[in-house]
């Protein structure tokens, strides 16, 4: 697919979120501009920490990932702060379907990320997925196996990994089922930490199975989360699960443009981090909540900046099972994108990208909890 040009825009004045915009085609250089400006004073007032390690990346990977995160967020916000979340969801799924067919609604958030899923071809099945995602979340879908539960990390996580992928100009289908391994192993750890603060909300993520084989009845888990031999023995098995998609998708890194591996790289050493902590808490993530200090993040960090050569070693293993038709359709020739050039500085932006997707997911279960949704 060509790159969006100029001459593919028409300006449009923007209306709000919630109303009933009409639909904008193509807009102006000048009006892309805009619209991207737009986006970026939503995430400074909405998702700082984002807005503030973006200011790192060249304009390049800065500009649609803004475009994206804003459109994410509003879909957030969608879901999040609507008395209907079903109806919320359907609004989503009308916006997204404007966007990809070349006719947004006429909002800069609507268009920038139009222009952004056409110019790296970002295959509609992503976004569609992530919403998937949220829906189960709104309904408070439990899982009953392992395989279930990697189906939802998918949705909620991977499909993030392989939309960056695609930003930095990576689609080869192991490099993109890599990255979606470490989002996915990213989601299973925050699982495993907030096992107590899901049960305490009404929530439960641990597969079903796993607690009926250890003699724990889900209901009565909810009704009183307590620490346990039992349950620590399925948060080694959740744990064991996220590593060994943590070194699966250790292998793509490699394959990622230079300057973006380390941060990459930083992000899964500190969520795996998270996981070494909850055993150290003796796999207690009821009475206690897993933390990883600033000091051992930088050390992470520094230790992230080492070199890493583009082996092959795991690279090409079947992707999680879930995922294998999103890797399919997304899959494609990769351009030689450069990514942020200096990767120690870069760090901080993918650690916080991982840390507002965590926040939005807890905010999108909340939602599903109040009264009438």
């Amino acid at each position: 697919m060509r790159p969006l040009s100029p001459t593919d825009l028409a300006p449009e004045e923007p209306t709000g979120w919630g109303g009933s915009p009409t639909r904008a085609a193509v807009f102006p250089e000048a009006g892309h501009r805009a619209d991207l400006a737009q986006c970026r004073a939503l995430l400074a007032t909405g998702s700082r920490s984002f807005f503030t390690a973006s200011l790192l990346l060249p304009a390049r990977i800065r500009e649609p990932a803004s475009a994206l995160y804003a459109f994410c967020r509003l879909a957030d916000d969608a879901v999040d702060l609507s008395a209907d979340p079903a109806a919320g969801l359907a609004g989503l799924q009308g916006r997204l379907a404007a966007a990809y067919e070349g006719r947004p609604e006429d909002h800069p958030v609507d268009r920038a990320f139009a222009g952004v899923v056409r110019r790296f071809d970002i295959p509609r099945a992503l976004p569609e997925a992530l919403f998937e995602g949220f829906a189960w979340d709104a309904e408070g879908r439990r899982y009953e196996t392992l395989e279930d539960l990697e189906g939802y990390a998918v949705r909620v996580a991977g499909t993030v990994g392989m939309m960056m992928s695609v930003l930095m100009g990576r689609r080869a289908p192991e490099v993109l089922a890599r990255a979606c391994d470490l989002g996915a192993a990213m989601q299973l750890t925050n699982i495993a930490r907030d096992v107590g603060e899901d049960a305490r909300a009404g929530r439960i993520y641990l597969p079903l199975a796993w607690l009926r084989s250890e003699g724990i009845d889900p209901a009565g888990f909810l009704a009183r989360p307590e620490p346990s031999p039992a349950l620590a023995r399925i948060l080694e098995g959740l744990l064991a699960a996220a590593d060994r998609l943590y070194a699966t998708g250790a292998a793509g890194i490699g394959r990622l443009p230079a300057g973006c591996r380390p941060a990459i790289r930083a992000a899964a050493l500190i969520y795996a981090e998270i996981g070494r902590e909850i055993r150290r808490n003796g796999l207690d993530s009821i009475t206690r909540r897993a933390v990883v200090g600033g000091r051992r993040k930088a050390l992470l960090a520094a230790r992230a900046i080492a070199p890493i050569a583009p082996g092959t070693g795991g690279l090409h293993g079947p992707p999680i099972a879930s995922a294998a038709g999103l890797v399919e359709r997304t899959a494609g020739p990769s351009a030689h994108a450069d990514g942020p050039r200096s990767g120690a500085e870069r760090i901080v932006w993918v650690v916080d990208l991982f840390d507002r997707l965590e926040r939005a997911e807890r905010a999108r279960r909340t939602a599903a909890r109040r009264p009438g949704s």
